[in-house]
């Protein structure tokens, strides 16, 4: 995967959060009151127009919505196919954790010669069903632990 096709936008500064906080609050308010499919911005420090489809703003808004909340944020085209070292970077785990996810079946793959490939799309679904399965454990633990008096409120 190349610089192009992957940007991470890693830890915000307080002034970038700050400007991403307004550049959102602006947006959300003008998008809303677009009713072309082809809207015209104007660059105020080039004076210069472009014309941009509409779906292109709303995605900057959802960037600029992360970026206000200081969330960490990555671009990655749909169709982009991983190694099983990036996978495991992107889910937080060793590389052959991730080998034995793919060859257990729980993550799709193919493979080119006798590399693995992962489409991006597939390791994200991955990274949330999981987050889904710790969100309920301990909502489980929580509830056991008040039913065994171990949680004051």
């Amino acid at each position: 995967m190349t610089k192009e096709t992957f940007i991470k936008i890693n830890k915000l500064s307080k002034d970038e959060q700050k400007l991403a906080v307004e550049s959102y609050d602006a947006l959300t308010s003008v998008i809303d009151q677009l009713r072309s499919k082809n809207p015209e911005i104007e660059i105020q420090e080039t004076q210069e127009r472009i014309k941009i489809p509409l779906s292109a703003l709303k995605f900057l808004n959802e960037i600029l919505k992360a970026m206000s909340q200081g969330k960490p944020f990555s671009l990655v085209p749909v169709a982009t196919e991983v190694t099983t070292q990036k996978a495991a970077e992107i889910i937080g785990c060793s590389r052959p954790h991730i080998v034995r996810l793919l060859e257990d079946g729980q993550i799709e793959y193919t493979k080119v010669g006798k590399h693995r490939r992962i489409k991006f799309e597939d390791v994200m679904r991955y990274k949330k069903n999981m987050k889904k399965i710790q969100k309920q454990n301990i909502i489980d633990i929580m509830k056991s632990d008040e039913e065994l008096g171990l949680y004051n409120s």
